[in-house]
């Protein structure tokens, strides 16, 4: 085993797990996420790792993309194949945008994770898009293709807020392609949301939800903006161009969601997703937080398989080259300990509808939450019932109730 490196321990050519990580794979779900890097454009808010086409050699397009993912799947299902084949309950194809890819190798790529893992029958398949990369033609084969979710990135209804972002859309495209969606026979369809944004009033986050709550869809997520360094917007803002984020504006419009979205039928099962039902909750998303098992597929893409955590290497040249050569594409991985598996459980359960069991915590993450009950950031009938949940209040310092919950 190599020494442990800074950035994690080296990744194997052939991609191999420790015999300890293969034991119980799947055990609480396992799930695969394809990331597609592509972009039309680059938004000013956006730090993901994403490529527009002047930004890419050859070897590295849309073109043979499909091809390359379903290289680095047939590496996972060498990897996997002495351990119990695990059933694939999600798939998520995130972005970029993936509805930039054509939709047969969209289709392509959902039948060879069905070919090298199995898809459940009750499988979640969602993929990311942009309003304005989909129509209802193309819609239409990915409903066919068997794709059950889609998630529209929204963003804002307002046109003034949607140039701050760079968003390439008109206002009412997402709220169309909805609907679109609908009509395509997608089960669920959710609206991504981002608050905050310098400029933005009151009177446009309502109206924003309004549009949201009329568009028919099941499920809502909003996140409030973040300036990730190195962003457009960021140098725009450092140029004093633009306000920064103001911490008691993003409350205020996250208290604004709460009540629209609840007036409208929907409940928050995570921090900052609703649902209409529970059918209509993520369950990939979920699986993340309650510490299932994943492979990621794609340059940049991080993996979790029995206590193991991995990321490929991030440019697409790379990553295709590696594939090309027979290697795995992944740069480096870690092993998680004990310690820090806590620390993850706890970090993303308490951020869900259904919280933690006061019993994970040690005397003093207890004695945390007991202060974090006392200033009601934490449910007292559910805490009297053996659980850690958080209220409202204690949905806007989530973070905060955390940090004192972990040593």
């Amino acid at each position: 085993m190599p020494g442990v490196l800074p950035e994690g321990e080296i990744v194997p050519a052939d991609g191999s797990l420790p015999a300890t990580a293969l034991g119980s794979v799947g055990a609480r779900g396992f799930g695969v996420y394809v990331h597609v890097p592509f972009c039309a454009s680059r938004c000013g808010y956006c730090d993901f790792n994403t490529y527009t086409a002047a930004e890419l050699g050859g070897g590295a397009g849309r073109e043979e993309y499909a091809d390359t993912v379903l290289a680095e799947l047939a590496l996972a299902a060498r990897v996997l194949r002495d351990s119990p084949p695990p059933r694939v309950d999600t798939v998520f194809v995130g972005g970029g945008t993936p509805t930039l890819l054509p939709p047969g190798d969209l289709a392509r790529i959902l039948d060879g994770v069905d070919r090298a893992f199995g898809l459940a029958p009750d499988a979640e398949v969602t993929t990311e898009a942009n309003p304005e990369s989909v129509t209802p033609e193309s819609l239409a084969a990915l409903r066919a293709a068997g794709y059950t979710r889609i998630s529209l990135g929204m963003q804002s209804a307002s046109p003034g807020v949607l140039a701050i972002l760079d968003r390439r859309h008109s206002a009412g495209r997402a709220v169309a392609a909805a609907r679109e969606a609908r009509d395509a026979g997608f089960a669920h369809v959710n609206l991504d949301l981002i608050y905050g944004t310098p400029g933005e009033s009151a009177a446009d986050f309502a109206a924003t939800l309004d549009q949201v709550v009329g568009a028919g869809v099941d499920h809502v997520s909003a996140y409030a903006l973040i300036v990730e360094e190195g962003t457009r917007l960021a140098a725009r803002m450092r140029r004093g161009e633009l306000a920064y984020p103001s911490d008691d504006v993003a409350a205020d419009r996250y208290l604004a969601a709460e009540a629209a979205l609840g007036a409208a039928g929907f409940s928050w099962y995570e921090v900052s997703n609703w649902a209409r039902t529970p059918a209509a909750r993520c369950r990939h998303n979920l699986l993340y937080w309650s510490g299932g098992d994943w492979w990621g597929l794609g340059p940049g893409a991080h993996s979790h398989v029995g206590g193991v955590r991995w990321w490929n290497v991030k440019h697409p040249t790379a990553y295709a080259k590696r594939l090309a050569a027979g290697e795995s594409p992944g740069l480096a991985r870690e092993v998680l300990s004990a310690d820090e598996a806590h620390m993850e459980d706890v970090m993303l359960r308490l951020r869900l509808a259904s919280g933690l069991p006061l019993d994970v915590l040690d005397p003093a993450g207890l004695a945390g939450a007991e202060r974090a009950r006392a200033s009601g950031l934490l449910d007292a009938a559910e805490w009297a019932a053996g659980r850690a949940v958080l209220t409202l209040r204690g949905r806007l310092l989530a973070d905060a109730v955390v940090r004192d919950l972990l040593p």
